[in-house]
This record gives structure tokens, C-alpha cells and sequence, in this order.
């Protein structure tokens, strides 16, 4: 794995060739045997493909538009909508998108005690774990990915398209890449590194 580390990159272009249901349920299965803050699990896949892919990039669109007009969950980034609108065009080429809900997560709009945000904190962790195994995995495969997080400019959107209990938490493309990536730039290692001993 420490090759699939170095090697993923962020694709946003995808070629049309499909993907296998044993692949895509190989890199499903790796995101299931991350681990999670007290084993609770909390992750559930949904995996859009197809006509449901179709109708699931018309509701996106719509929430963009929503978002650009009023009622903006996002207000101070708008700047970045057009970058979200360019996401939906990715996803559009992508063969599978596979959406990411927190089970066990409350809407991003509750009010929380200081305990049941530690529990949301720890639940994402987890999910994120979950995500990283999948990425990993696709790489592997030499299948690209793109972890999505612009779904939020058209949340309440997709959450109701998708019809699950928990909280939506994000959203990753999958398809054979139509690019070769260079890496991008990392911060250096002791700008982020604290040794204490």
C-alpha cells in the first residue's frame, strides 16, 4: 500500500470504460474494514451509477443554482461555486459515484452538546478512514477517484435525492483515469512535523 500512497492522485477525467462490480465492490469492502472509533461503524455507501447517476447530477444542479440565488448554506463561498459546478461535470464523466453518509450523524444544521460533537468528530474520523481504504484500493486497481467534498453547495438537495437517515458526508467519483496527474506540492515536512521527546 505504501506504493497506492504515493501514487493517487485526484483525477477529474474519466474515460468511459466501466468498472467491474467485483472492483468497485473490492474498494467498497476496503472502506468497511477501516477502523472506527469504538467499532461503531458508522459508514453507509450508496453507489450511483447510470440513469440514477443522471437524475442525482440534475438535482446537484439544481442545488448550485439554489445556492447561487438565496437560502445559501455556503454565503461567504460563493467564490468557490464555480469550481462546484465544474465537480458536477466530473462527476458527470465518472462511471460510479459513490456517496458517503455518516449513519450515526445528526444534520450539519443541529445544535449539539459538547459530547455529541466529540461523537460526530470521532464518527468522521472513521468515515474518513473508510474513504482513504477506498482511494487506496482504486489505486491500486489503477482506477482513479476524486474525493468530493462540493456537495455542500447543494446539500439539503442531495440529501433529500438520497433519501437516507444520517448525515451526508461526502462524495467520491471512480472511473479509469483519461489524465496523468503530476503530484501537487506538499507542505514541508518540518513545517508540519513537531517532534517532542
Amino acid at each position: 500500500m505504501i506504493s497506492a500512497i504515493y501514487d493517487r492522485r485526484s483525477i477529474r477525467k474519466f474515460s468511459d470504460k466501466p468498472i467491474s462490480k467485483e472492483d468497485l465492490t473490492e474498494i467498497i469492502e476496503s472502506g468497511i474494514k477501516a477502523p472506527s472509533s469504538k467499532n461503531r461503524q458508522p459508514w453507509k455507501f450508496i453507489v450511483v451509477q447510470g440513469k440514477e447517476k443522471e437524475e442525482m447530477l440534475k438535482v446537484f444542479r439544481k442545488g448550485i443554482l439554489r445556492e447561487e440565488k438565496e437560502n445559501a448554506l455556503l454565503p461567504q463561498s460563493r467564490q468557490h461555486i464555480p469550481a462546484a459546478k465544474y465537480t458536477v461535470d466530473i462527476m458527470e464523466e465518472a462511471p460510479v459515484v459513490v456517496f458517503v453518509v455518516n449513519t450515526l450523524g445528526k444534520s450539519i444544521l443541529s445544535e449539539m452538546t459538547p459530547e455529541e460533537h466529540i461523537y460526530e468528530i470521532c464518527n468522521v474520523q472513521s468515515i474518513s478512514a473508510a474513504i482513504q481504504n477506498m482511494l487506496l484500493t482504486a489505486t491500486e486497481k489503477q482506477i482513479g477517484s476524486l474525493w468530493i467534498c462540493d456537495i455542500y453547495f447543494a446539500y439539503a438537495e442531495i440529501c433529500e435525492w438520497l433519501n437516507s437517515e444520517g448525515q451526508l458526508i461526502a462524495a467520491i467519483a471512480f472511473g479509469y483515469p483519461n489524465e496523468v496527474q503530476k503530484a501537487r506540492p506538499r507542505k514541508n515536512f518540518d513545517d508540519v512535523v513537531v517532534w517532542r521527546v
